[in-house]
């Protein structure tokens, strides 16, 4: 068994545009076992995937996303920005992970209602921060949660109780034996993002991380087939 989960970030960006359902496909071709995917809603409250709040950097359209139907967005992009339903098909029976940016209330009910509307919920987890996590936890009682962590001091308990994460998500610096320790004692999960060098992916796994993120499936998984050789 491999010592961590492999996670493609925002699919396999370096090959294909991030985001996107070929994306999402190529990282599971290379050996991703999960996607992760940045969810937010349209004008007219569609769930699509896109990290930035605005296309221009992905698609050179400067106009927020949230000023945009999903018919608009259609159109400017060529029906290259997925709805997180069309993610969810393309991703079959493997796992996307969604990160939440800015997710609020009214959001992140839509989100993980469309989730349960697609039967997806024991293969979808989350992740974003703690007023994000917090809206999922009242959302769905039973829902995944990797809350995502910036510092090296530990949530606060009552941070804990209220979200009840199975993971804590750390961007891959912080991730030091000791800290890893410190979470596996609490009963918790490490999730890092994102390196992309072999030797960094090395080192965290001799730290003892449980999955990493990561634009660089094919890195990874060169690391992992040589540490089981």
């Amino acid at each position: 068994m491999d010592p961590v989960t492999v996670v493609g970030h925002r699919g396999d960006p370096y090959r294909v545009r991030e985001n996107t359902v070929p994306s999402i496909v190529s990282a599971l071709e290379r050996g991703a076992d999960a996607v992760e995917v940045d969810v937010r809603l349209t004008e007219d409250g569609m769930p699509v995937l896109l990290h930035d709040d605005s296309l221009k950097r992905l698609w050179g359209f400067d106009r927020p996303l949230g000023t945009m139907t999903l018919e608009e967005l259609r159109e400017v992009t060529a029906d290259g920005v997925p709805t997180l339903r069309e993610a969810l098909i393309a991703a079959g029976p493997h796992r996307l992970m969604l990160d939440l940016p800015g997710g609020d209330e009214s959001s992140v009910r839509t989100i993980v209602g469309t989730v349960r509307e697609c039967g997806a919920g024991d293969r979808v987890y989350y992740c974003a921060g703690g007023t994000a996590m917090l809206h999922v936890r009242a959302a769905d009682p039973h829902a995944e949660i990797a809350l995502t962590w910036n510092t090296l001091a530990p949530p606060r308990p009552v941070l804990l109780d209220a979200v009840r994460p199975r993971w804590l998500n750390y961007r891959f610096g912080l991730a030091s034996r000791e800290l890893v320790e410190r979470v596996h004692r609490a009963g918790l999960l490490v999730s890092v993002w994102t390196p992309d060098t072999a030797r960094n992916m090395r080192k965290l796994i001799r730290n003892g991380v449980d999955s990493i993120t990561t634009n660089r499936i094919d890195t990874l998984a060169a690391v992992l087939r040589k540490g089981r050789a």
